[in-house]
């Protein structure tokens, strides 16, 4: 019997109302990652920039490591080391070597970096505004926090007793 067979088996299908809810929640990811992200690309950044000058703006002096940074934002090192690179160039971001870590760097948000944060974050709080708080009402926002904190870290969908 091969895996494939095995596993197709074993799975537990969807009913129609686990996946009606399934397809829903994806076509809102979707739906408001899209609004975002062309809001941003208006002001000149992309989502993943707008992601990590924010971050970096949030730590002590606007430090952080490549492992730490890559931590926060869920990404591999890999992928936001190539992307500072490309903010790099463009004055955000500056990188430097890590003197705790001979083969690590430190991210450090530019001044032009923080700037361009500055004149970003008003049209990017009105677009999450637009796209997502001002259509919920207060009750939704906090059914959707109670879901989200249900979700977040579990890991592929274990119960982590979050009511």
């Amino acid at each position: 019997m091969s895996t494939k067979s095995s596993a197709a088996a074993t799975a537990r299908w969807l009913n129609p109302d686990e996946e009606r809810a399934w397809r829903a929640f994806r076509g809102m990811v979707t739906a408001l990652q899209a609004g975002t992200a062309r809001d941003l690309t208006a002001v000149g950044l992309s989502e993943s920039d707008y992601e990590v000058l924010s971050t970096l703006s949030e730590r002590p002096d606007q430090t952080s490591t490549l492992r730490e940074q890559a931590a926060k934002m869920a990404w591999s090192r890999s992928r936001l080391s190539r992307h500072a690179t490309r903010m790099e160039a463009r004055g955000l971001v500056r990188r430097a070597p890590d003197p705790a870590d001979g083969r690590g760097c430190l991210l450090t948000l530019t001044e032009h970096g923080l700037d361009t944060l500055k004149d970003a974050a008003p049209a990017h709080v009105a677009s999450v505004r637009r796209h997502f708080v001002d259509r919920l009402t207060p009750d939704d926002l906090a059914a959707l926090e109670h879901i989200a904190a249900k979700l977040e870290g579990t890991g592929g969908g274990t119960d982590d007793g979050v009511d």
